[in-house]
């Protein structure tokens, strides 16, 4: 299971909410291709990056800093989340040297647009499914769906896609520890990976989530835990390595 280290970026800075919300941030750094490089050289074998103020503007704002990440790390796997709505954007962000897109609120609105990314692109789409309580949530998590997290995964898997980044938006960034039991559940319910999202403290997280893990949890998302030091990556992916074997 890989370790993923999250940079969300906010106004060109490495930032993390709390729940979502853009007004309840910590800011962590404010050279985010330095913070790429700390991980890189902790054993990173992909990052994460979330455009937060694409996420609400439907339209990347941080599109510079995300290819000077990638420009800085060719040889490293990137995916990336925030504001991606249509064909061109996706276009645009693999050319600049990202490996994998995440569509979001858009997958959810209009499920046809995964299915067309899927086909112009095979291989380089992921999509974020939010979820309070198995409900997905849209629109920066303001507003929760009637739309089952476990059914639209199974409409995006037969698109084509990647992988499912599932985020449990109750434990996002409040470090109260992942819901393993549904991200287990979400994971026997598809046959694509699901990486985890959301709430990772400590290394005993990892290791909760690597004995639950069925072979298609393949990675987990960490944020807050690794900038304020509860959780040491080179550890954690240690020892999802060692229990992965």
């Amino acid at each position: 299971m890989l370790l993923i280290p999250a940079i969300d970026l906010k106004d060109g800075r490495c930032v993390r909410l709390r729940q979502g919300r853009m007004e309840d941030e910590t800011i962590f750094s404010d050279d985010p291709v330095e913070v790429a490089g700390r991980w890189v050289k902790a054993g990173a074998r992909r990052l994460h990056l979330v455009d937060l103020n694409g996420a609400f503007a439907g339209t990347p704002v941080n599109g510079g800093v995300i290819q000077a990440i990638a420009k800085a790390y060719p040889d490293l796997p990137i995916q990336v989340g925030g504001g991606i709505r249509d064909e061109k954007t996706i276009q645009a962000y693999l050319e600049a040297g990202v490996n994998f897109v995440i569509i979001g609120t858009q997958a959810v609105k209009e499920p046809e647009f995964v299915a067309r990314a899927c086909a112009a692109f095979p291989g380089n789409v992921i999509v974020g499914l939010d979820a309070k309580e198995g409900m997905v949530a849209i629109d920066g998590w303001a507003t929760v769906t009637d739309q089952e997290v476990t059914e639209l995964s199974r409409r995006f898997e037969q698109d084509g896609v990647s992988a499912i980044v599932y985020t449990d938006i109750g434990r996002d960034g409040m470090m109260t520890g992942p819901n393993v039991e549904a991200t287990a559940a979400l994971a026997n319910a598809v046959n694509i990976p699901i990486v985890a999202s959301g709430g990772i403290t400590d290394i005993g997280d990892i290791e909760a989530l690597c004995k639950a893990a069925t072979d298609n949890i393949m990675g987990a998302i960490t944020g807050r835990a690794i900038y304020e030091g509860t959780l040491d990556f080179a550890a954690g992916q240690s020892l999802a390595d060692s229990l992965s074997r």
